[in-house]
């Protein structure tokens, strides 16, 4: 478990990592790396986020993270083939409540960052691209550096990431087997109540105590 929250913790550092508007000419791993130090330097200096206040990690989540990542991209791509089936409405209910599963989820990783610091790698990418991998490692106060890559896409209001990976697995990956496995028991409905039930559970509990 300790091993899982220090995963989470280095995941967030990937959500964590536009927190700030940028000129539109700032390259996707410039803008990642200027913007990381800040948030990470946020989260070890907060004392409600390293003691793990739910209230004050999504104040963070939402001022400076939620803007820069494309949701609607992330759950289109974790539903798969099924999001084309969905309507409107469950599209949107999907995403919102999947934006709230990876808020929860990685609230308490906050207040597990400690002394970690982020090293990252030249970009491989041509001027036209417009999707790009940022890879970068985190370089643990113990143990083996865990590396840690984004997925960025330049959209029309600047560059965005949709998808993260930690030690060699996708997020997007990990929850698309789920989502897949939920939907053919209860269809995209059953998926969402599923998550809602999910997310009033991580609501209830209590803030995670940094150690």
């Amino acid at each position: 478990m300790k091993l899982m929250k220090q995963l989470l913790a280095m995941a967030t550092i990937a959500f964590a990592t536009a927190a700030q508007a940028a000129p539109a000419v700032e390259a996707p791993d410039v803008l990642v790396k200027r913007i990381s130090q800040d948030v990470i330097d946020t989260a070890k200096a907060d004392k409600a986020i390293q003691a793990g206040d739910i209230k004050r990690v999504t104040e963070l989540v939402e001022s400076k993270i939620l803007p820069y990542v494309d949701f609607q991209r992330m759950t289109a791509l974790a539903a798969g083939r099924f999001w084309r089936d969905a309507t409107p409405d469950q599209q949107k209910q999907l995403a919102a409540e999947f934006r709230t599963l990876l808020i929860y989820t990685y609230s308490g990783a906050l207040s597990q960052i400690k002394n970690e610091t982020v090293e990252f790698k030249p970009l491989r990418a041509d001027p036209g691209d417009t999707e790009v991998e940022v890879r970068s490692q985190v370089n643990m106060a113990r143990g083996e550096p865990v590396p840690l890559n984004y997925r960025v896409a330049k959209t029309p209001s600047g560059w965005k990431i949709y998808d993260i990976n930690v030690l060699g697995a996708w997020l997007v990956e990990t929850y698309k087997s789920s989502f897949a496995s939920e939907i053919s028991k209860g269809g995209i409905d059953g998926l969402i109540k599923t998550l809602v039930a999910k997310n009033k559970s991580l609501a209830s509990r209590p803030a995670v105590k940094a150690k």
